[in-house]
């Protein structure tokens, strides 16, 4: 069953930008501007930002889905907004980056359920996810040079760290959109999901890392991001990073909880310390 976490900070002045419910130790938040293919305006990234950073605080969300409504996933920076001269970045919090998302850190795996259309921003908010399902009529891409403009909310960045350099650059400099099979075969997600069932795909999917050790789990992801970019795997940087987090694992409730319950073959009851 699906509980809001709080009420959005837009409720009582019109329909939610983003709105946050849990399902379990899963949190879902949802863009709401299907009228506007979910494109970000100043709304979203508010929205999208607060909703990361009250799935944060919460110990019981332990994994975090971000998915659309209606046919698209995001289509991007909202255009008419800009026009406008409007700020689409987040109030009071411009160091969480585009949609409140790209630069904004959090300690729990996140998944992009991309349900349909996901150019420029929304490819980008996938890049800045941990894990990505995808609809199989969905598309990736970064069409922004088609436009005269970059891909400057992490597409130019990541792509690359995320495939091989000449497939980046081909997403990148041709600009055109590729398919749910091909962005799988390139490593841009984890799974396709058939056509109307993405959230159900990426909901398992998160559901299997929300049964593991809450404490073990957002370690390793700090542990793999912090190294990612330290170079070699021989180096005595990345393993001080590796053993300040084992320590911590092993010096948790989580750790002494785990071993027990494999022992006396039961299912454990972790406490994410």
């Amino acid at each position: 069953m699906s509980e809001p976490l709080s009420v959005p900070p837009s409720a009582g002045s019109g329909p939610a930008a983003v709105t946050l419910e849990r399902q379990g130790h899963v949190g879902i938040a949802t863009i709401r501007r299907a009228d506007a293919m979910n494109a970000v305006n100043g709304a979203v990234s508010t929205g999208l930002g607060e909703a990361l950073a009250e799935a944060e605080a919460d110990e019981q969300v332990r994994v975090l889905v971000v998915t659309g409504e209606g046919r698209a996933f995001c289509a991007g920076a909202d255009l008419k907004a800009l026009a406008k001269g409007e700020d689409i970045m987040a109030a009071g919090h411009p160091e969480w980056g585009f949609a409140g998302y790209v630069r904004h850190f959090v300690s729990m795996p996140t998944i992009a359920a991309v349900n349909g259309f996901a150019l420029g921003g929304g490819t980008e908010i996938v890049l800045a996810s941990d894990l990505a399902v995808i609809d199989a009529e969905a598309k990736l891409g970064l069409p922004e040079v088609k436009r005269g403009l970059l891909a400057a909310a992490g597409g130019v960045i990541r792509a690359q760290r995320q495939v091989p350099l000449k497939l980046a650059l081909e997403l990148a400099l041709t600009g055109d959109p590729i398919g749910a099979e091909q962005a799988l075969a390139w490593g841009l997600v984890n799974r396709v999901a058939p056509a109307g069932t993405t959230l159900e795909v990426a909901l398992e999917l998160a559901g299997r890392i929300a049964a593991n050790a809450p404490l073990s789990v957002r370690e390793t992801k700090r542990v793999m991001h912090e190294t990612a970019g330290l170079g070699s795997d021989w180096g005595d940087e990345a393993w001080q990073v590796n053993n300040r987090a084992v320590g911590k694992v092993l010096r948790s409730e989580d750790f002494r909880e785990g071993t027990r319950a494999f022992a006396e073959k039961r299912t454990p009851e972790w406490k994410g310390r």
